[in-house]
This record gives structure tokens, sequence and C-alpha cells, in this order.
């Protein structure tokens, strides 16, 4: 049987993990596929904060899910990763990693020993020093990071590396025909989304926005309204005004204030890279993440942003294993991008 990696995607609340099998074949096989969820308050933005009951959720994933592998890459991507824009001498990347805490120690918001940093570069140019390489700098907390890596090796499980998630993202959903020209990638998850700008699949800018599809749960919930209500309500009704009953205007009204808020900063973030680089504007925008299945999300943001929008389908980069569960994919596709562009880090 071909070696095979599983792409761990720890969210809020719940666990989504792919074993893929990368056993020489022109596509990846994706072999598996599954979820499960754990206390929300277990973790806070992204951080762990009662690691066993992420152990146990992630055990329960891999008998429930009926993993083979036990090799890991684990996903990070919260609000207090740090990325930007960053032009260094033209050295062999090697070099450029080991001199990364000299040259952006002044660019951090924590000390740079807090910090794990990685280079990730784009193209390369002339200034007035000579040869430069152009990237971009991508800084996480050092103690999230091996706080997920502690809880996985708990779980019993072989973490093999730890990859940024617009990165995962971008793999899994901008790569070959889907990600010709200057493309932006739009990830809504449940307390954090990201924008992703890449041409010809290379990520060029990357931002991640603390804010997410919960905080329309939580702000109908606040309404009074339990859980089923509240999903029903995302799923049919959506932001479509029209659909709502008179007894319900204030949840309409709800749905469409929060949701509006998130894609006028979506919005200004790709006008931002915009106006940052005129002569590379943005073709259309691909749309992932559990939060982007609220009702008339894309539509809206094609109003929003005049652009083109078109559904992500990460498994166009695979080859689905035979007995395949096919049936769930069209509900679990919008949320399983991370788990799968994971497994992709060691053929990027």
């Amino acid at each position: 049987m071909a070696a095979s990696i599983v792409g761990l995607d720890i969210g809020h609340g719940v666990l989504r993990a792919a074993e893929v099998s990368q056993g020489g074949r022109s596509k990846p096989k994706l072999l598996r596929y599954h979820e499960v969820t754990f206390p929300a308050d277990a973790t806070r933005e992204g951080e762990i904060l009662e690691p066993d009951v992420l152990v146990r959720a992630i055990k329960q994933l891999w008998t429930a899910g009926k993993f083979k592998s036990k090799d890991v890459v684990l996903g990070v991507g919260n609000q207090r990763v740090l990325t930007r824009d960053l032009a260094v001498p033209k050295v062999p990347l090697a070099r450029i990693k080991e001199t990364l805490p000299f040259l952006v120690q002044d660019l951090l918001p924590i000390p740079v020993a807090d910090a794990v940093l990685d280079f990730y570069p784009i193209s390369e140019g002339v200034n007035d020093t000579g040869p430069v390489i152009h990237g971009l700098l991508v800084a996480a907390a050092k103690a999230a990071v091996l706080a997920n890596v502690k809880v996985v090796q708990q779980a019993g499980l072989n973490p093999v590396d730890v990859d940024l998630v617009p990165f995962a993202l971008t793999r899994a959903l901008m790569k070959g025909r889907a990600g010709g020209g200057t493309v932006a990638l739009v990830h809504i998850g449940a307390v954090t989304s990201c924008v992703v700008v890449a041409t010809d699949g290379v990520p060029q800018f990357v931002r991640i926005i603390p804010s997410g599809g919960d905080e329309v749960s939580s702000a109908l919930a606040a309404l009074g309204l339990d859980v089923a209500k509240v999903e029903s309500i995302k799923g049919t009704l959506g932001l479509l005004r029209d659909a709502y009953v008179s007894e319900s205007v204030a949840a309409a009204e709800t749905v469409i204030k929060i949701t509006e808020e998130l894609l006028t900063t979506v919005r200004n973030t790709l006008t931002f890279y915009t106006n940052t680089r005129p002569t590379d504007p943005i073709g259309r925008i691909i749309l992932s993440g559990g939060g982007s299945r609220l009702r008339g999300f894309p539509a809206a943001l094609e109003e929003f942003t005049r652009l083109q929008v078109e559904l992500g389908d990460p498994t166009e980069r695979f080859a689905v294993a035979k007995g395949f569960d096919e049936l769930r994919l069209p509900t679990a596709l919008p949320a399983m991008s991370v788990a799968l562009g994971l497994t992709l880090r060691s053929a990027s």
C-alpha cells in the first residue's frame, strides 16, 4: 500500500482530517475524510486552552474516520499569525531563514524569541543595494504552534510538518486551471477568515481577518433562538430578506447586518491589495469555508466586490479512492479545503 499522510485542521469546535496517498500517481488519491466536534470553549481564537479535550477528540477522530496513517501535517492560521511583504538580499533560502530573526525583530508585535518565523519567496528583483528576493514573512506565536504539536503527539500521532492555513488553501484551490491569472481566495471560517491573492497559483498577498461565520450564529442565539433554528435560518433563509416571515424581521436584520460587516472587511482588504498593485488587478474570487454556506453569501460577495465569484472545489486536485462516500462531498466541500491542502505540503 502506498504511503499516506493526513492533513489535520483544528477548527473552532471541530476537527477535520483528510488522508491522502502520495504514491507517485498523477493525482494524489483521497482515501478518507472525517470530522468530529468538541466543546468550542476548549480553544480560543485558534489557541488551545484544554489540551486533554483536544487529545480525546483527535483519538475519536482517528477511530471514527478509520485513518491508517499516523503522519500528520498541522495547519496554523489564527489572527495572531502575521504575514507581511518582505524583500531580502538574494542569498540561498536556508540562509534567509537563518537571518530572519535579525531582519524582522522591529516588525513583530512580540519578541523574536517567542515567534516561529518563515519566509515564502515570490519573485526576484533589484533595488539600490543589489539583487533581492521578494516574499512573504510569516510569524506565528511559538507557544500556540507548540501546543498544537504537543496535543497531536499526546494523541499518539507523528506531526511531520506545520503549515500556514492560507498556503494550504492556495495549494488546494488555486493551482492549475483554477488558479490561472490573478485570483483572490476568500475563505470564511468560523471565527477567522482569510484572503489570499495569488498569481498563477503563487501567493502574493495574505491577510487573516478576525471574524467569521460564527458571529452570525452568536447574534441569532442572542435573540433567543436555539441551535437548530439558527442553523435552519442560515441554511434556508440567510441573506434573502424577502424569504423571512414578518415575525422574523429581527433575525433577518441581524443576519444581514453581521454579514455585511464581514463583506465590507473583505472588500476593503481586496481594495488595499488593488491600490498597492494597480498593474495587477484581481480577475475573480474563489470562495470556500464553512461560513460561505450561508444562503446568498456568494451573490452578496459578488455585489460587494464587483468580481465574479466561484465556489472552490479542492477535490479537483485529487483522485477519489474506490469506496469513498462521494455522496458526502457536496456538503463537506466548503470546509474540507484546509485539510486537503495540508496533505499537499510535501508536493509544493
